[in-house]
């Protein structure tokens, strides 16, 4: 990848995981590019295909565009950073991120955006105020 692309993507993303907002100096692994629609689908290392991401959200997501909704049962697309507002499908009670829309909720489901590592470090990461991210609810 250009190293002019990933700036932009890193620029972007302001030192937090796309996905749930975890600031990357919280953790000991370097966040990591994730292409949102996998190339295995036919994605782009375009910068509107591509986020940065905490390692756990990278694993978890893998190559998956969709998720079941723990509420309804339906599939549905999973949280796109690029397309999606990410205020309009999450918010923060305390540690625990909660789903404010079936891809919300699908999303938590997939990436395992409430694992108890994750509830764990949040909880020390808010202790220290340094969590949520500013502007987040």
């Amino acid at each position: 990848m250009e190293k002019s692309l990933e700036q932009e993507v890193r620029r972007r993303a302001d030192g937090r995981c796309e996905y749930c907002l975890l600031p990357e100096m919280a953790v000991p692994e370097s966040f990591q590019f994730d292409h949102i629609i996998a190339r295995q689908h036919g994605g782009t290392t375009t910068s509107d295909n591509l986020a940065i991401c905490c390692a756990h959200c990278n694993r978890h997501k893998g190559p998956n565009l969709a998720g079941v909704d723990p509420t309804s049962g339906r599939v549905l697309p999973l949280f796109h950073p690029r397309r999606d507002r990410w205020e309009d499908h999450f918010a923060w009670r305390g540690p625990v991120l909660e789903g404010l829309t079936d891809t919300g909720r699908a999303t938590i489901t997939v990436l395992r955006m409430n694992a108890p590592s994750l509830l764990s470090l949040r909880s020390a990461l808010i202790v220290e105020g340094e969590f949520p991210a500013a502007g987040t609810s």
